[in-house]
Protein backbone atom coordinates (compact mmCIF):
# COMPACT_ATOMS: atom_id res chain seq x y z
CA UNK A 1 0.00 0.00 0.00
CA UNK A 2 1.45 3.38 -0.99
CA UNK A 3 0.59 6.45 1.02
CA UNK A 4 -0.05 9.60 -1.01
CA UNK A 5 2.89 11.97 -0.93
CA UNK A 6 4.46 14.56 -3.16
CA UNK A 7 7.97 14.25 -1.70
CA UNK A 8 9.98 11.04 -1.96
CA UNK A 9 13.64 10.26 -1.42
CA UNK A 10 16.15 7.49 -1.96
CA UNK A 11 19.50 6.68 -0.41
CA UNK A 12 22.63 5.32 -2.05
CA UNK A 13 25.10 3.89 0.47
CA UNK A 14 28.54 3.41 -1.06
CA UNK A 15 31.36 1.17 0.13
CA UNK A 16 32.86 -2.30 -0.14
CA UNK A 17 32.99 -2.40 3.66
CA UNK A 18 29.19 -2.26 3.89
CA UNK A 19 28.75 -5.24 1.58
CA UNK A 20 31.45 -7.30 3.29
CA UNK A 21 29.92 -6.74 6.72
CA UNK A 22 33.08 -5.11 8.04
CA UNK A 23 31.15 -1.89 8.66
CA UNK A 24 27.63 -1.96 10.09
CA UNK A 25 25.67 0.87 8.49
CA UNK A 26 24.10 3.40 10.87
CA UNK A 27 23.19 6.06 8.34
CA UNK A 28 20.21 4.37 6.70
CA UNK A 29 18.17 4.17 9.89
CA UNK A 30 19.07 7.72 10.89
CA UNK A 31 18.10 9.12 7.49
CA UNK A 32 14.82 7.21 7.47
CA UNK A 33 13.89 8.51 10.91
CA UNK A 34 14.78 12.13 10.14
CA UNK A 35 13.01 12.17 6.78
CA UNK A 36 9.87 10.54 8.19
CA UNK A 37 9.64 13.21 10.85
CA UNK A 38 10.03 15.86 8.14
CA UNK A 39 7.27 14.41 5.99
CA UNK A 40 9.56 12.97 3.30
CA UNK A 41 9.08 9.34 2.30
CA UNK A 42 12.30 7.32 2.02
CA UNK A 43 11.18 4.91 -0.69
CA UNK A 44 14.35 3.10 -1.68
CA UNK A 45 17.84 2.28 -0.41
CA UNK A 46 20.62 0.78 -2.49
CA UNK A 47 24.06 -0.33 -1.34
CA UNK A 48 26.81 -0.48 -3.97
CA UNK A 49 30.53 -1.24 -3.90
CA UNK A 50 33.35 1.21 -4.57
CA UNK A 51 32.96 0.72 -8.31
CA UNK A 52 32.33 3.69 -10.57
CA UNK A 53 30.03 1.86 -12.97
CA UNK A 54 27.80 0.64 -10.14
CA UNK A 55 27.62 4.07 -8.51
CA UNK A 56 26.78 5.86 -11.77
CA UNK A 57 24.09 3.36 -12.76
CA UNK A 58 22.42 3.40 -9.35
CA UNK A 59 22.60 7.16 -9.00
CA UNK A 60 21.09 7.83 -12.41
CA UNK A 61 18.23 5.42 -11.70
CA UNK A 62 17.47 6.92 -8.31
CA UNK A 63 17.76 10.61 -9.17
CA UNK A 64 15.27 10.19 -12.00
CA UNK A 65 12.71 8.48 -9.77
CA UNK A 66 12.78 10.58 -6.60
CA UNK A 67 12.72 14.20 -5.50
CA UNK A 68 15.89 13.75 -3.45
CA UNK A 69 18.79 11.30 -3.39
CA UNK A 70 21.18 11.14 -0.44
CA UNK A 71 24.50 9.34 -0.75
CA UNK A 72 26.86 8.27 2.02
CA UNK A 73 30.50 7.27 1.80
CA UNK A 74 33.38 7.56 -0.60
CA UNK A 75 34.38 11.23 -0.31
CA UNK A 76 37.50 10.77 1.80
CA UNK A 77 41.23 11.08 1.02
CA UNK A 78 42.09 7.54 -0.13
CA UNK A 79 42.28 5.96 -3.59
CA UNK A 80 39.03 4.03 -3.14
CA UNK A 81 37.03 7.19 -2.37
CA UNK A 82 35.60 7.60 -5.85
CA UNK A 83 32.15 9.01 -5.17
CA UNK A 84 32.99 12.52 -6.41
CA UNK A 85 34.29 11.10 -9.70
CA UNK A 86 31.26 8.85 -10.14
CA UNK A 87 28.75 11.63 -9.37
CA UNK A 88 30.53 13.94 -11.80
CA UNK A 89 30.33 11.29 -14.49
CA UNK A 90 26.63 10.69 -13.78
CA UNK A 91 25.95 14.39 -14.39
CA UNK A 92 28.34 14.63 -17.34
CA UNK A 93 30.61 17.27 -15.80
CA UNK A 94 34.27 17.45 -14.80
CA UNK A 95 35.40 16.63 -11.27
CA UNK A 96 37.74 19.36 -10.02
CA UNK A 97 39.39 20.68 -6.88
CA UNK A 98 36.78 23.20 -5.75
CA UNK A 99 38.54 26.50 -4.88
CA UNK A 100 36.40 27.26 -1.82
CA UNK A 101 36.82 23.73 -0.50
CA UNK A 102 40.57 24.00 -1.03
CA UNK A 103 40.61 27.19 1.03
CA UNK A 104 38.52 25.64 3.83
CA UNK A 105 40.73 22.59 4.07
CA UNK A 106 44.00 24.47 3.57
CA UNK A 107 43.17 26.87 6.40
CA UNK A 108 42.10 24.04 8.66
CA UNK A 109 45.29 22.06 8.18
CA UNK A 110 47.35 25.21 8.61
CA UNK A 111 45.68 25.86 11.97
CA UNK A 112 46.45 22.30 12.97
CA UNK A 113 50.03 22.64 11.73
CA UNK A 114 49.58 19.68 9.42
CA UNK A 115 50.69 19.30 5.83
CA UNK A 116 47.97 19.76 3.24
CA UNK A 117 48.97 16.65 1.29
CA UNK A 118 47.71 15.56 -2.10
CA UNK A 119 45.62 12.87 -0.39
CA UNK A 120 43.94 15.48 1.80
CA UNK A 121 43.36 17.68 -1.25
CA UNK A 122 41.22 14.88 -2.67
CA UNK A 123 38.54 15.82 -0.15
CA UNK A 124 38.12 19.15 -1.98
CA UNK A 125 37.19 17.44 -5.27
CA UNK A 126 33.60 17.74 -6.50
CA UNK A 127 31.67 18.22 -9.75
CA UNK A 128 31.85 21.62 -11.42
CA UNK A 129 28.83 23.65 -10.32
CA UNK A 130 28.24 21.75 -7.08
CA UNK A 131 27.28 23.57 -3.89
CA UNK A 132 28.81 22.80 -0.52
CA UNK A 133 27.22 20.92 2.35
CA UNK A 134 28.84 22.28 5.54
CA UNK A 135 30.72 19.87 7.78
CA UNK A 136 30.78 21.14 11.35
CA UNK A 137 32.65 18.05 12.55
CA UNK A 138 35.73 17.71 10.36
CA UNK A 139 35.53 20.63 7.87
CA UNK A 140 35.70 18.69 4.56
CA UNK A 141 32.42 19.57 2.84
CA UNK A 142 29.90 17.35 1.15
CA UNK A 143 28.19 18.71 -1.93
CA UNK A 144 24.88 19.11 -3.74
CA UNK A 145 24.39 18.78 -7.47
CA UNK A 146 20.93 18.65 -8.99
CA UNK A 147 18.74 16.72 -6.57
CA UNK A 148 21.66 14.67 -5.20
CA UNK A 149 23.12 15.30 -1.74
CA UNK A 150 26.56 13.73 -1.37
CA UNK A 151 27.60 13.18 2.23
CA UNK A 152 30.25 11.40 4.28
CA UNK A 153 29.97 7.83 5.48
CA UNK A 154 31.18 8.47 9.03
CA UNK A 155 27.90 8.56 11.01
CA UNK A 156 28.73 11.65 13.09
CA UNK A 157 29.67 13.61 9.97
CA UNK A 158 26.71 12.26 7.97
CA UNK A 159 24.33 13.40 10.70
CA UNK A 160 25.90 16.86 10.87
CA UNK A 161 25.62 17.26 7.10
CA UNK A 162 22.01 16.08 7.11
CA UNK A 163 21.17 18.60 9.82
CA UNK A 164 22.72 21.31 7.66
CA UNK A 165 20.62 20.55 4.57
CA UNK A 166 17.33 19.58 6.21
CA UNK A 167 15.98 23.17 6.44
CA UNK A 168 16.43 23.52 2.66
CA UNK A 169 14.30 20.51 1.75
CA UNK A 170 10.76 20.54 0.47
CA UNK A 171 8.64 18.52 2.88
CA UNK A 172 5.25 16.83 2.69
CA UNK A 173 2.50 15.96 5.13
CA UNK A 174 3.88 14.02 8.07
CA UNK A 175 2.97 10.39 8.49
CA UNK A 176 1.04 9.57 11.65
CA UNK A 177 1.15 6.09 13.15
CA UNK A 178 -0.47 3.96 15.81
CA UNK A 179 0.16 0.39 16.85
CA UNK A 180 -2.28 -2.28 18.01
CA UNK A 181 -1.10 -5.49 19.64
CA UNK A 182 -2.73 -8.64 18.34
CA UNK A 183 -2.51 -11.72 20.59
CA UNK A 184 -2.84 -13.82 17.45
CA UNK A 185 -0.21 -14.79 14.90
CA UNK A 186 -0.22 -13.61 11.30
CA UNK A 187 -1.74 -16.87 10.09
CA UNK A 188 -4.82 -16.25 12.22
CA UNK A 189 -5.38 -12.63 11.22
CA UNK A 190 -4.04 -12.50 7.65
CA UNK A 191 -7.40 -12.86 5.91
CA UNK A 192 -9.50 -10.41 7.95
CA UNK A 193 -6.59 -7.96 8.16
CA UNK A 194 -6.48 -7.86 4.36
CA UNK A 195 -10.17 -6.96 4.33
CA UNK A 196 -9.54 -4.15 6.81
CA UNK A 197 -6.84 -2.75 4.56
CA UNK A 198 -9.22 -2.80 1.59
CA UNK A 199 -11.77 -0.79 3.57
CA UNK A 200 -9.14 1.82 4.48
CA UNK A 201 -7.15 2.50 1.29
CA UNK A 202 -5.94 5.85 2.60
CA UNK A 203 -3.88 4.03 5.23
CA UNK A 204 -1.00 1.58 5.23
CA UNK A 205 -1.24 -1.31 7.70
CA UNK A 206 1.93 -3.22 8.52
CA UNK A 207 2.09 -6.59 10.26
CA UNK A 208 5.12 -7.48 12.42
CA UNK A 209 5.23 -10.94 14.01
CA UNK A 210 6.56 -11.49 17.52
CA UNK A 211 7.56 -14.71 19.32
CA UNK A 212 8.09 -14.80 23.07
CA UNK A 213 9.46 -18.33 23.14
CA UNK A 214 6.05 -19.92 23.63
CA UNK A 215 3.52 -18.25 21.38
CA UNK A 216 3.27 -15.94 18.39
CA UNK A 217 1.64 -12.54 18.50
CA UNK A 218 1.62 -9.64 16.05
CA UNK A 219 2.17 -5.91 16.25
CA UNK A 220 -0.06 -4.10 13.78
CA UNK A 221 1.14 -0.64 12.78
CA UNK A 222 -1.26 1.74 11.02
CA UNK A 223 0.13 4.72 9.09
CA UNK A 224 -1.78 7.60 7.54
CA UNK A 225 -1.50 11.31 6.91
CA UNK A 226 -4.99 12.01 8.27
CA UNK A 227 -5.94 11.57 11.94
CA UNK A 228 -9.53 10.58 11.19
CA UNK A 229 -8.42 7.91 8.70
CA UNK A 230 -5.93 6.59 11.25
CA UNK A 231 -8.58 6.38 13.99
CA UNK A 232 -11.11 4.66 11.71
CA UNK A 233 -8.64 1.96 10.69
CA UNK A 234 -7.57 1.44 14.28
CA UNK A 235 -11.19 0.99 15.40
CA UNK A 236 -11.77 -1.52 12.59
CA UNK A 237 -8.70 -3.53 13.59
CA UNK A 238 -9.74 -3.60 17.24
CA UNK A 239 -13.21 -4.77 16.20
CA UNK A 240 -11.65 -7.48 14.02
CA UNK A 241 -9.56 -8.78 16.91
CA UNK A 242 -12.57 -8.71 19.22
CA UNK A 243 -14.56 -10.75 16.72
CA UNK A 244 -11.81 -13.37 16.53
CA UNK A 245 -11.72 -13.57 20.33
CA UNK A 246 -15.51 -13.93 20.55
CA UNK A 247 -15.54 -16.59 17.84
CA UNK A 248 -12.87 -18.59 19.62
CA UNK A 249 -14.61 -18.27 22.98
CA UNK A 250 -17.89 -19.46 21.42
CA UNK A 251 -16.11 -22.35 19.82
CA UNK A 252 -14.61 -23.41 23.15
CA UNK A 253 -18.00 -23.05 24.85
CA UNK A 254 -19.67 -25.25 22.22
CA UNK A 255 -17.00 -27.86 22.68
Amino acid sequence: MTLPSTVTAAMLAIGDELLSGRTKDKNIGHLAEVLTLAGIDLKEVRIVPDEEEAIVAALNALRGAHRYVFTSGGIGPTHDDITADAVSRAFGVECVHDPDAMTLLGDMYKRREMEFTEARRRMARMPIGARHIPNSVSTAPGFIIGNVYVMAGVPQVFQAMLNAVLPQLETGAKVLSRSVRSPYGEGDIGGPLGEVQKRHPETSIGSYPKFDGQAFSTELVIRARDEAALAAAEADIVAMLDSITIARSSGHADA
